[in-house]
């Protein structure tokens, strides 16, 4: 399921016209690591790695739409990086990875 979803998103901002280009392709390479560090924190917290993909999901959403609401944005983008505090110890890149997709999403709402 948390495959499925994350498949979704790849999905979902390949198809976007609201983002172009490099900004795109950084998206989708920091989705991949994305996924390979959720597979690993789901062998051991799979709700966590739950929480993280959904935030994940919505954030996606609200960055990709055509007429963006910045408020919802940020809302989404709050939830996910909330949804990996306190896993800088155990899962540092998963971190910096979901840090990393909060600023490039940010950005695309400006």
């Amino acid at each position: 399921m948390i495959q499925d979803t994350l498949t979704k998103i790849e999905a979902q901002i390949e198809g976007t016209d609201s983002i172009k280009g490099d900004r795109k392709a950084e998206l989708l390479g920091l989705l991949t690591t994305l996924k390979t560090e959720i597979d690993q924190l789901s062998q051991t917290n799979q709700d966590q790695a739950q929480t993280i993909t959904g935030f994940a999901q919505v954030s996606a959403h609200e960055a990709t739409r055509e007429e963006k609401n910045p408020q919802l944005l940020k809302l989404s983008l709050d939830g996910l990086s909330a949804s990996v505090e306190g896993f800088e110890q155990s899962h540092p890149k998963l971190v910096n990875i979901v840090n990393r997709i909060c600023t490039t999403l940010s950005n695309l709402g400006v």
